[in-house]
């Protein structure tokens, strides 16, 4: 496959993750599975990528000092061994079941941006969570969704603590970007050990880091000029469609 294509392919995702904050492996991995892909090489091919972008991102945010250190860890561990085992589980699906799964996550995920943008309004109260172990447990859910399903950490965590917290928006944002480093390591680890059941193309990762890398700063300077609300969802849309698709001739 193209090394051109599959950078074209990060930077469409960066574009969109840039603009809405989430999104890169929700995305990346619909276009990968459109392209032929199997599941575990696009949930790979996902996370390696991620693991460049996502620390250049949590250095932004740490910086800037949008982290709020103790929610970092509580997520970050958590949700590490989620992503791990979700690599785990993808690695030992056989090709077909996994590119039912995989499109069955990121549909659901699709419909899930989708509403959360159509009613985004009637959803602005916060109920905030006090259970001491909260953090832990959206975490490990974000983490094993994130790895099995190709994305979803950002569209499952964001948005749920920005309803369940009083956490400000950009320590919300940066402690989940910085949390989200540790999650593609983990995943990628656990793909690294079942590298021998995933047919690997490092064309993909490259293609995918590379585009990514290079739309980043772009992304930055134009995000403030998109219409974020109507982008995500056209591209809530665009995912659940293809997806539908592809469970309908699967």
């Amino acid at each position: 496959m193209s090394l051109l294509l599959f950078a074209l392919a990060g930077s469409i995702a960066q574009l969109v993750d840039g603009a809405l904050g989430m999104g890169f492996g929700l995305l990346s991995s619909t276009m990968l599975l459109t392209l032929g892909a199997s599941a575990a090489l696009a949930s790979t091919a996902v996370h390696m990528a991620e693991i460049f972008t996502t620390l250049a991102s949590g250095a932004s945010h740490w910086h800037a000092e949008n982290i709020d250190k103790k929610i970092l860890l509580q997520l970050a561990i958590p949700g590490g061994i989620g992503a791990f085992l979700g690599a785990m589980f993808l690695s030992f699906i056989d090709l077909s079941t996994g590119k039912v799964f995989i499109s069955t996550i990121l549909l659901f995920l699709g419909f899930l941006l989708l509403y959360r943008n159509l009613f985004a309004s009637m959803s602005s109260n916060i109920v905030e969570i006090k259970n001491p172990r909260y953090f832990s447990y959206l975490g490990f859910t974000g983490g094993f969704v994130d790895a099995s399903g190709g994305g979803g950490w950002g569209p499952i965590v964001t948005p749920t603590m920005m309803s369940t917290t009083s956490l400000e928006p950009r320590k919300i944002i940066g402690t989940v970007s910085a949390a989200e480093f540790i999650v593609a390591v983990s995943a990628s680890v656990g793909f690294l050990i079942n590298i021998n059941r995933i047919e690997m193309d490092w064309n993909v990762v490259a293609g995918l880091a590379i585009g990514g890398t290079l739309m980043a700063p772009i992304a930055a300077k134009i995000v403030g000029k998109l219409p974020r609300k109507q982008l995500a969802i056209l591209v809530a849309i665009a995912i659940i469609a293809i997806n539908a698709y592809r469970l309908l001739i699967a």
